[in-house]
C-alpha cells in the first residue's frame, strides 16, 4: 500500500470536509479539527499492518449467481491466499494471487488462471471479488487509488468509502491489540453487494 499518496489524497478530502462544517451552524472548528486529527493517527496506526489471517463469514448477492459461506484468507504484501467453504463446511474453492498470476481451483481440483481475480472470480464463480482493493478496506483503511468520498466517524475511523466503483461501508469496530478494525464491511457496485463478517484476525505489524 502506497500510504504516502493516500494520506495526501486523505488530507485534501479532510481538509474540504472542515471547511464544509466550519461553515455549517453548531459546529465547532476545534472538534473539526479534532476529529481530522484521529483520522490521520488511526490510518497512520493501520499503516503497520502488512500481513493478516482473517477467518470470517461472506456473503454475496448478484445475478444470475450469489454466494453464501466461509473463507479463510490469509494476506500478505505480495501474494493471497482464500479459501471459500459452503455453510455446511465443504471447500468451494481456493484463490492464489501472486503480483503476475491469479489462480482458482474449484471443488473438483480443476484449476484456472488470469492475470486478475476480478476477472477470474466472475468467469469461474459467476461473482466478483474485488481482491485489488479489499485487503485494505477489510482493514477500514482506503486502498492506493484515487478516493471518490470517504467519511469518518468521532473516533477517526472509516464509515463509508467510495472507491473503484465501490460504495463501501464499514460498522462494528472493535480492538484487535493495538489496533481497531471494523467486524463488519459491506460492499456495493452496480452490479453486486457483499458482505464480510469478521470472526478472527491474526495481524502482523510491520517493522519499519
Amino acid at each position: 500500500m502506497h500510504f504516502s499518496k493516500v494520506v495526501r489524497t486523505w488530507l485534501v478530502l479532510a481538509t474540504v470536509s472542515a471547511i464544509m462544517a466550519c461553515t455549517s451552524p453548531g459546529v465547532k472548528p476545534q472538534a473539526v479539527e479534532t476529529s481530522i486529527s484521529l483520522n490521520t493517527l488511526h490510518l497512520k496506526q493501520l499503516e503497520k499492518i502488512n500481513r493478516f489471517t482473517l477467518q470470517g463469514r461472506i456473503g454475496v448477492q448478484t445475478n444470475p449467481k450469489g454466494f453464501s459461506g466461509s473463507l479463510i484468507w490469509h494476506h500478505a504484501s505480495n501474494q493471497d491466499e482464500i479459501a471459500l467453504y459452503s455453510p455446511l463446511g465443504s471447500q468451494v474453492a481456493s484463490i492464489l494471487s501472486s503480483p503476475v498470476q491469479i489462480t482458482l481451483l474449484d471443488s473438483t481440483g480443476k484449476s484456472y488462471q488470469a492475470t486478475d481475480a476480478e476477472t477470474l472470480t466472475r468467469d469461474v464463480l459467476g461473482w466478483t471479488l474485488p481482491l485489488k482493493g479489499l485487503s485494505d478496506w477489510a482493514l477500514g483503511r482506503p486502498s492506493a487509488s484515487p478516493i471518490e468520498h470517504s467519511a469518518w466517524n468521532a473516533q477517526g475511523q472509516l464509515t463509508l468509502l467510495e472507491q473503484d466503483g465501490w460504495k463501501i461501508e464499514f460498522d462494528n469496530y472493535q480492538q484487535q491489540g493495538a489496533y481497531s478494525l471494523p467486524g463488519k464491511i459491506y460492499l456495493k457496485s452496480t452490479q453486486l453487494n457483499l458482505k464480510l463478517l469478521v470472526e478472527r484476525w491474526q495481524l502482523t505489524q510491520s517493522s519499519f
